[in-house]
C-alpha cells in the first residue's frame, strides 16, 4: 500500500515537514507542473522535455551542491519513464556534470512507497550530491528498509 503523496515520517528538519503539510493540505505535488515551474528561480539549473533540475531547498548536511533532478512526469518508480525520458536523464546529468565543473559526484534514487525508501514525497526525483572536502559531516542519503513513525 502506498501512503499519501508526502511522507512526514522521512521529513528531516520541522520546516519541511510544515512545508510538506501545507502542500498536501492543497494536494499539490511540489515536483509536478505549474507548481515545480513557480518555484524560486533562482533554484532552477536545468530544464528540458522530460526533467527539471534545481537545488535542494533543504539539502543535506555535509553537502556543498544538492540538485533535484526531477521527471516532469509523475510516477513513484524511474522505471516507470518512458525510454526517451529515461535516455534524457543521462543527458541532464551529463550536462549538469559539465556546468557544475564536478569532478566528484554521487546519484541517489529512492523508488516505490516512502515509508520503506527513506524519501518524503511520492514522485520519483534522483539526488546529485557532491560532498564538502572541507566540512566534518560525511554526507548521508538514508535508504530506509523499515518505516519510520509519521
Amino acid at each position: 500500500m502506498l501512503h499519501g503523496l508526502y511522507y512526514l515520517g522521512n521529513a528531516r528538519t520541522e520546516e519541511q515537514a510544515e512545508r510538506m503539510r501545507q502542500l498536501e493540505a492543497a494536494g499539490v505535488c511540489l515536483f509536478c507542473s505549474p507548481t515545480i515551474d513557480q518555484e524560486p528561480a533562482e533554484g532552477l539549473v536545468l530544464a528540458t522535455e522530460h526533467w527539471v533540475v534545481r537545488h535542494n531547498g533543504f539539502p543535506y548536511k555535509g553537502a556543498r551542491l544538492h540538485l533535484l533532478c526531477v521527471p516532469r512526469r509523475h510516477v513513484t518508480d524511474l522505471a516507470d519513464l518512458p525510454d526517451d525520458a529515461l535516455a534524457d536523464y543521462w543527458k541532464v546529468i551529463r550536462t549538469v556534470r559539465k556546468q557544475f565543473d564536478l569532478t566528484y559526484y554521487g546519484l541517489g534514487v529512492r523508488c516505490g512507497d516512502n515509508a520503506y525508501t527513506g524519501g518524503t514525497i511520492a514522485h520519483v526525483h534522483a539526488h546529485l550530491i557532491a560532498g564538502d572536502p572541507e566540512s566534518e559531516h560525511p554526507v548521508r542519503l538514508k535508504l530506509s528498509s523499515r518505516p519510520a513513525p509519521e
